[in-house]
């Protein structure tokens, strides 16, 4: 099998990793610097630029499937990313047999802190979410229209040992009063990534999913197990009102949105078997190598 990535971050190549000597792997990157490292991690670079349809052109008929990761742009409602690269895909004799494409837990909106499923009907109330939905509902059609198997896995918030908001907790950015917080959602980098490969092979057609890990927590249980791994303060708690004043936009209107995300269909559609089925699994199995007050005085 060969294996197109679009977008060669993080959650990529961790698949890319996971897939070393099942398939072939080529990857589309923007930046020429990035040819020798992808090299080194076993991917066939491809230089061009989602902005500008006429760098796609080799695109088409290069892969059996497809990794689609690369977010779309900041503003608007649209993805023309998203659109540009179907074009691209779309213009070969022969199309990509299965699709991957990860999306966002964003695009349900604020569910009250009720437990959902992926029959949750969307309701994106963010322009970052809208976006998305926008590629979910473009990705769909073209995949209906081309007999294309599309899996669209919608993640939450990402963590690793390297993926945590250690920044915004040593600057005791404050997070809500347990009265008013919400419900937020995690998925380890690795468990994600396994759940791409698992749709690249046993995905079903036109089907998302919910990838996320079993931990039900509230955005301050999260931050205040972060600061606890690592020796930090916990973070102040405020009320909406105080927050509203303190709180950047964009990081309050993360705020603003409460819900659980059920995996059930994950789990036994795709078979996934979660590393890290909660937050503190990663701590337990890798624990920091010293605090950080300690590391800070070290240095």
């Amino acid at each position: 099998m060969r294996i197109l990535l679009i977008g060669c971050g993080d959650i990529a190549l961790r698949a890319a990793e996971m897939l070393r000597g099942r398939a072939r792997i080529v990857g589309l990157t923007r930046d020429a610097s990035d040819v020798a490292r992808l090299r080194e991690r076993g991917v066939v670079p491809v230089v061009g630029d989602l902005d500008k349809p006429r760098t796609l052109a080799r695109l088409a008929s290069l892969a059996d499937a497809v990794l689609h990761t690369a977010p779309p742009p900041g503003e608007g409602r649209d993805d023309p990313r998203t659109r540009n690269l179907v074009a691209a895909l779309g213009s070969a004799r022969r199309i990509p047999q299965r699709f991957v494409y990860i999306s966002t837990s964003g695009v349900y909106g604020d569910c009250g802190g009720a437990r959902i499923a992926e029959t949750r009907p969307r309701h994106p109330q963010t322009p970052r979410a809208q976006r998305r939905v926008a590629a979910e509902d473009r990705l769909r059609r073209w995949a209906a229209d081309n007999g294309v198997v599309l899996s669209i896995l919608r993640a939450p918030g990402i963590y690793a040992s390297t993926r945590l908001p250690l920044d915004r907790i040593r600057q005791q950015t404050p997070v809500l009063v347990d009265a008013h917080d919400v419900y937020t959602n995690h998925v380890h980098a690795d468990d994600l990534a396994r759940a791409v490969v698992a749709a690249l092979f046993r995905g079903r057609a036109n089907r998302a999913y919910n990838v996320t890990d079993d931990a039900e927590l509230k955005m301050g249980a999260w931050f205040d197990l972060v600061a606890d791994a690592h020796g930090l303060p916990h973070p102040p708690r405020v009320d909406w009102d105080e927050a509203e004043t303190r709180i950047a936009p964009l990081l309050l209107s993360f705020m603003s949105e409460s819900r659980r995300l059920a995996n059930t269909r994950m789990k036994r559609e795709l078979r996934v078997r979660l590393a890290y089925p909660e937050p503190s699994a990663m701590f337990a199995a890798a624990p920091p190598r010293a605090p950080a007050r300690q590391m800070q005085l070290a240095l």
